[in-house]
């Protein structure tokens, strides 16, 4: 996401009107922790376990064996231990995290309580056996006949529940949490760690890796300019929406959700409304592309594991969404791929859709600006011309902290001897149990910001109707062509 907002907490005080005046931008705070956090966890490369103490959740059908430190070296310390340990770490952190945004952080730390008790026990109900269990051993070791072989994911998608139910269903609770419900933040920090992950993944096999990356990038740049084009079309001619609000919804549906239409009302100089309700709208559509699209991806893409990864990417808006969906297809496809006798190595699909992503953020400020020179130079020329500053401005900073952790993975994996190499993945996985509870508080916050009675209150069903015609006319399904284009025949290498 783009750093021109501080995701939810900035929309909701621009929309009652209050100032805040944050002493450092979200995007960075998220790049210092994630940096800290990757940072942490390869001291263990030396001989230092400094985060073996993080809990983690295991497949369970006994409660009492689903939580334990990720570390056999904190055994002692048991699952409750872990986990206590992790939630007073994680609220000291993200508490100054929060004085530094300028937030309450009284009222921060009360609601982090209940914020990340509530999504930890989404992913300890989501690792439960029959939805988490994986492998034909693993059913045979807890005598199950039938799972979901969600792993991981099966907690992403209990947490999102869990938040649209308070979001629909005790609005005044979720009023009161709204504090800490902080997606951009809390994907941000993820993604960031997340490069180090992927960076063992693609050290294996750099040339397919490149690959990747230069077709994402082809295909953002033509499914973009073409998504934008026939979005604003569509709002302008068949929904007569003025210039103010056709920009910025043609921005959050075709780009990057909250962050592009943020960015787009900045660069045309809309109302601050205008980018607030299409932000909203965005999430709530984010939340039904989740839980559909991950599953048509399993059914119909199965035999193109990448194709599904990067359809992902392109379809699904709001960077937690989209990374988070990717995770869910990823494990969904190596589910059935593994029935079928295939084992794919890990992290391939989820990678393909963070890299078209992490390219589709980068296009935020460039997009932003070429609105912001054509808005002030030719339709709206009373105000302060567009200067080439603004990219840098509009910049996500946060994906510099995912090019350091890539970069430092990648060295790590090939430029050192086997001493180092071989005790890499352990310290990158310490580092990755964070990255997968920053994905629980990410889903559980959409969740939470999703209350579908409050936005049709507010009289935006036309609006709906616009993201509605565009996004299942015609986004999908592009984005599907596109990565159909790009990514086909191509496959994840196969598990050693």
């Amino acid at each position: 996401m783009s750093n021109v907002s501080t995701a939810a907490d900035w929309k909701e005080r621009r929309a009652d009107n209050v100032s805040l005046t944050p002493r450092i931008s979200e995007d960075w705070l998220s790049v210092i922790i994630g940096l800290g956090v990757f940072v942490l966890a390869l001291a263990s490369l030396f001989g230092s376990d400094l985060l073996g103490w993080v809990v983690t959740t295991s497949v369970w059908t006994d409660p009492g064996k689903a939580l334990v430190p990720v570390a056999k070296a904190y055994a002692e310390l048991g699952g409750g231990g872990a986990f206590i340990t992790t939630y007073l770490a994680l609220l000291a952190v993200l508490s100054a995290t929060a004085a530094a945004l300028g937030a309450d952080v009284r009222k921060f730390a009360v609601a982090f309580t209940f914020v990340f008790w509530i999504a930890y026990g989404a992913w300890i109900i989501g690792s439960y056996a029959n939805f988490a269990a994986v492998t034909p051993a693993d059913l045979q070791k807890f005598g199950l006949s039938w799972s979901l072989k969600l792993t991981n994911e099966g907690g992403y998608i209990f947490a999102l529940i869990a938040g649209l139910v308070i979001a629909n269903f005790f609005p005044r609770f979720a009023e009161w949490i709204r504090e800490a419900v902080r997606p951009e933040l809390y994907i941000k920090i993820a993604i960031v760690i997340l490069g180090g992950a992927l960076a063992v993944t693609a050290a294996g096999r750099l040339n397919l890796a490149s690959s990747l990356l230069l077709r994402g990038v082809a295909a953002i740049i033509e499914a973009y300019l073409i998504y934008w084009a026939v979005v604003y079309f569509v709002a302008r001619k068949w929904f007569g929406f003025s210039r103010e609000w056709s920009a910025p919804l043609a921005s959050g549906i075709s780009i990057c959700g909250v962050a592009a239409s943020i960015a787009t009302g900045g660069a045309i100089r809309a109302r601050p409304a205008v980018p607030v309700v299409v932000s909203s709208l965005v999430v709530v559509f984010a939340v039904v592309e989740v839980l559909i699209l991950p599953f048509l991806a399993q059914t119909f893409l199965s035999h193109e594991p990448l194709v599904a990864g990067a359809w992902m990417g392109l379809a699904i808006k709001t960077d937690g969404a989209a990374v988070a969906g990717g995770g869910i297809t990823e494990s969904l496809i190596m589910a059935q791929a593994a029935a079928e006798g295939i084992k794919y190595q890990p992290g391939w699909i989820l990678g393909t859709t963070t890299t078209v992503k992490i390219f589709i953020d980068i296009f935020i400020g460039i997009w932003a600006f070429i609105l912001g020179y054509v808005w002030t130079n030719y339709i709206n020329v009373k105000g302060e011309k567009a200067k080439p500053a603004e990219i840098w401005q509009r910049f996500p900073k946060f994906i510099l902290g995912f090019i350091v952790t890539f970069a430092a993975g990648l060295y790590l994996a090939l430029g050192t001897g086997p001493a180092i190499a071989t005790k890499l993945p352990a310290a990158v996985g310490e580092a990755n149990t964070f990255r997968v509870i920053f994905f629980i508080l990410t889903f559980f916050s959409i969740g939470v910001l999703s209350n579908f009675k409050k936005l049709w209150a507010e009289g935006v069903g036309k609006l709906a109707a616009v993201y509605l015609v565009s996004l299942f006319g015609f986004v999908i399904w592009v984005g599907l062509l596109i990565s159909w284009l790009f990514f086909s025949g191509i496959k994840p290498p196969l598990a050693s």
